[in-house]
């Protein structure tokens, strides 16, 4: 049960203080190790619903990232990388354990019974909250050899202590609980888990001064930085004067909402506190930098095109997302990738960048993505899958029964095949001649949309992928499906 801020402060304050002192701890004990020779750092940034197209890197002209686009051209831009997940908690669950969904359990936010029961034909796999402590995240992987690491910003994935980041391997957590989103961008933030600053102190700027703090304490030997912002997700809110700057710039491409901009500039302003700190320490040339997005894009602010849907979709504009690798030395500066790769293809990147061995007897379902970054070699051949066996419900004020039923997804190649599981439809696409996905050509091309299912199929029955196999009493084909609301978005 949440208690009002004013009530709840000291108490706050001391649990805060608390764990400050025992991260500090751990640190003196970490640190009096020594440093681990010729271990690079990592800093992985992953930012809450920023669509596809939403950086300048990515062809934005409206949303200003100049520290982003400088990042772009040291490195490398994948321009077909991939979310797990269409939603925020998952997403998060397959980037941090290397596995996708069907393995630790979390498919959605919250409930998998989303929306009016009696719209809901089938009963929903149900759907885990919390990452659980088989799972071996990044963090937990890194540190036999010798790392320090941080999870500055949104977990999502349980609370503090049992299923925290400081219970998955994590020596300093900032701002981690459970919660989806902050009341507000503004101090006070209503996060449990983080000490409120000064009046009206803005919620990314805080949590760059955390990572640069804790980028300089970490100075001396081998570190892990998580940097899961609040931002750009709900409530839209900026500073003045840039909300004010957009406002008389104008808008392109579906791309106008000041406000929105706003967030993004801030936290691009973020990233290049984060880079000027490391070049001051000296440790731009041994960090290796990750950028990527949770989901797709909030479709009432910003726009996905020439992607069809937004966040909570499993078509592309849902799960399509910016990344882009920064590696000083190893990888071309300027360079672009166009091969399929996913949120699952960090951890086991991670660890060979490291020279860490994998966990042993831990299933990684991505693949290391060295051989791309280096220029020395291509994945081998394989396909990427989504399984989302829930409901989720359209954001309040738009119409329409669904953002996503049930279903099922595997790209392999320039092929998209999706199966939803109500009707068991199946639609079929060519991304490389309709990225929009605006034509299905499983009418068409049946011999391809049956080989696409054959190797969906395969890959859930290896994986055991459950499936909703039981009709809902509550459904009636005849409940009206119009949704009224206040423009909220839909985790």
């Amino acid at each position: 049960m949440r208690r009002c801020s004013s009530c709840s402060a000291l108490p706050r304050l001391l649990r805060t203080a608390a764990r400050c002192a025992v991260a500090l701890a751990s640190f003196g004990c970490l640190f009096a190790a020594g440093p681990a020779v010729g271990k690079p750092n990592f800093i992985l940034i992953y930012i809450d619903d920023l669509g596809w197209k939403d950086a300048g890197f990515q062809g934005s002209t409206y949303y200003e990232t100049p520290n982003l686009d400088r990042l772009a051209r040291q490195g490398m831009v994948f321009t077909n990388a991939y979310a797990n997940a269409p939603n925020c908690a998952p997403s998060r669950a397959c980037l941090l354990s290397g596995q996708y969904p069907p393995r630790h359990g979390v498919y959605t936010v919250g409930s998998s019974e989303r929306g009016p029961a009696q719209l809901r034909k089938w009963i929903p796999v149900p759907n885990q909250t919390v990452l659980k402590s088989q799972a071996v995240t990044i963090a937990e992987a890194l540190k036999p050899a010798g790392y320090t690491s941080a999870c500055i910003g949104k977990w999502h994935l349980g609370s503090y202590p049992h299923f925290g980041p400081s219970a998955q391997g994590f020596d300093v957590s900032v701002g981690g609980g459970a919660e989806g989103h902050a009341k507000s961008h503004f101090s006070p933030y209503g996060i449990v888990e983080l000490q409120d600053g000064p009046q009206g102190e803005y919620l990314t700027d805080r949590l760059t001064s955390e990572a640069i703090r804790f980028i300089s304490g970490s100075k001396d030997r081998p570190f892990f930085l998580y940097l899961p912002h609040y931002a750009v997700h709900t409530p839209i809110e900026a500073k003045k004067e840039l909300i004010e700057k957009y406002r008389n710039k104008k808008g392109s491409q579906g791309q106008e909402t000041p406000e929105y901009a706003a967030m993004i500039e801030s936290t691009d302003q973020g990233v290049g506190r984060i880079m000027e700190t490391l070049g001051k320490l000296g440790l731009a040339s041994t960090t290796v930098v990750f950028f990527l997005s949770d989901n797709g894009g909030f479709a009432q602010v910003t726009s996905m095109g020439p992607l069809r849907g937004s966040k909570g979709m499993i078509y592309e504009g849902g799960i399509r997302v910016p990344m882009l690798v920064s590696w000083p030395g190893r990888v071309r500066a300027g360079s672009v990738a166009d091969i399929p790769v996913s949120g699952v293809d960090l951890y086991p990147t991670i660890l060979e960048i490291a020279g860490v061995r994998r966990p042993q007897g831990y299933v990684l379902d991505g693949e290391s993505l060295v051989p791309v970054l280096k220029g020395s070699g291509l994945l081998p051949p394989r396909a990427i899958f989504w399984h989302f066996p829930a409901y989720l419900e359209p954001d309040s004020g738009r119409r329409g029964p669904w953002k996503t039923t049930p279903c099922s997804a595997v790209r392999q190649g320039d092929w998209k095949l999706i199966e939803f599981f109500e009707d068991g439809h199946l639609e079929l696409y060519n991304l490389k001649d309709d990225i929009g996905e605006k034509m299905n050509l499983a009418p068409t091309k049946p011999d391809k949309a049956e080989e696409l299912h054959r190797v969906l199929l395969e890959w859930r029955a290896s994986i055991r992928a459950p499936v909703p196999t039981v009709k809902n009493p509550k459904y009636d084909p005849n409940a009206p499906v119009v949704m009224e609301g206040e423009g909220q978005p839909v985790d």
